[in-house]
């Protein structure tokens, strides 16, 4: 049934006062609602109660809540913060920390795209994962923009199929993100642990995996909404066997991520410690920040060496998503949000910073592409003063152009052999 906020039947239409929802009343009628459960997030599960709170229609309009919000659903003594203020806190940090990641992973995705001697299997799947942040940041600016455009009536009853196109997008983004992750570890154990690697044909059952598994999964939960919980927006998820449909698959993510990541400081660990450690692939996977190992390193620098190595994973597997990840949601309301929604925006900036700014690999190519650029203009600038007859020149300029090019190319292969690092 669509509701009317503004029928006429009524002195006092539908009213949006940030925090609660009120339904249209006639004139000297009391509304009475109980208190937003955000107000819960700010007391302790026990000490909690639920509060009411109402407003009269006068001939002026609704008149304001009886008693306060704050001294209605709060009744910790001391406790003032305004949840209204914390939740646009909130909002301002994970806005900020989405802007800064989606500029961050769109230049490092510029980069890697740019670059062909960076096209090889381990950077492909950076790359999805990065699309993958910079969609989970474009979905919560989009899912912002619908839900919360308006600050009135419109958001109490909104349920329109557009508003449900954004809510399906969005777990989508969010599930893709966490199953890139999941990849990332799965990717660099399997390297750890196989002898012979075929990376082509893995890859594609990764872009199924990564793809392919959230969309079934949100497949799933928008039919199992529509037909057992269709109910405004999608945005609120009451219904709890439904909701599990999508925080089941990111759970499992979250949960083998973790066990992958303890494999494989354990197998770093024994590579360490043996004395035949060599420079494949898994070597450069980890260390492209130029933190290839010796076997005769005092055990300092490894230790140091391994501790960075695992910090650098973390980002990467999602690590701190177990922080939270297998706590009740009941429990650190407030912590949780901070930590997941505020904080958690900015881990698509710190992956690309990681894998790609500070990459060894990527630093050495944008070096050797700087310098050919340089030598090229440098002789372009200098070919032009010295013969500004050139272009009208026969003969003569064809060959002075093709010595040109061999001298050229001549510094290139001496720069790249000199950008090449040992391995």
């Amino acid at each position: 049934m669509t509701l009317e906020y503004n029928n006429p039947e009524f002195d006092c239409p539908w009213f949006w006062d940030n925090l609660t929802c009120w339904q249209p009343a006639r004139l000297g009628e009391v509304v009475e609602v109980n208190c937003p459960e955000l107000f819960s997030q700010f007391m302790s599960e026990e000490d909690y109660e639920l509060g009411k709170v109402s407003r009269n229609c006068t001939p002026f309009g609704w008149s304001e809540p009886f008693p306060h919000y704050l001294d209605a659903c709060l009744y910790e003594e001391g406790n003032s913060t305004h949840p209204d203020m914390y939740y646009v806190s909130v909002k301002a940090l994970y806005t900020v920390g989405y802007s800064t990641s989606l500029v961050s992973l769109t230049t490092a995705m510029v980069i890697l795209c740019r670059f062909r001697k960076l096209h090889c299997t381990r950077n492909f799947i950076h790359m999805n994962l990065f699309v993958s942040f910079i969609l989970r940041a474009i979905s919560v600016f989009i899912k912002d923009g619908v839900l919360y455009a308006k600050e009135d009536s419109e958001h109490c009853f909104i349920h329109t199929l557009e508003c449900r196109a954004v809510m399906i997008f969005f777990h989508y983004c969010v599930l893709s993100n966490y199953f890139w992750l999941f990849i990332e570890g799965l990717y660099l154990f399997t390297l750890l642990v196989e002898t012979f690697f075929p990376e082509k044909r893995y890859f594609y059952w990764y872009i199924i995996i990564g793809w392919g598994t959230p969309t079934v999964c949100v497949t799933i939960w928008a039919v199992l909404r529509l037909h057992f919980d269709d109910i405004g927006c999608w945005d609120m998820n009451d219904h709890a066997a439904i909701w599990w449909v999508i925080k089941g698959p990111v759970l499992a993510s979250i949960m083998v991520n973790f066990v992958l990541f303890i494999g494989i400081i354990v197998i770093l660990v024994q590579k360490l410690q043996s004395p035949d450690i060599g420079g494949n692939e898994s070597s450069i996977y980890l260390c492209s920040h130029s933190c290839h190992i010796a076997p005769s390193a005092p055990l300092a620098i490894t230790s140091r060496r391994l501790a960075r190595s695992t910090l650098l994973l973390i980002p990467l597997f999602g690590i701190h998503y177990t922080v939270f990840a297998f706590s009740p949601e009941n429990v650190s309301k407030r912590e949780r949000l901070v930590f997941e929604l505020g904080l958690g925006s900015f881990q698509g900036f710190v992956v690309a910073v990681l894998y790609c700014f500070l990459n060894g690999e990527v630093q050495s190519e944008i070096k050797r592409k700087w310098r050919s650029w340089t030598v090229n203009r440098y002789f372009a600038v200098d070919l032009k003063h010295r013969h500004p007859s050139l272009a009208s020149s026969g003969v003569n300029g064809g060959t002075q152009l093709s010595i040109l090019s061999k001298s050229s190319s001549q510094i290139r292969m001496s720069s790249l052999q000199a950008e090449t690092p040992a391995i």
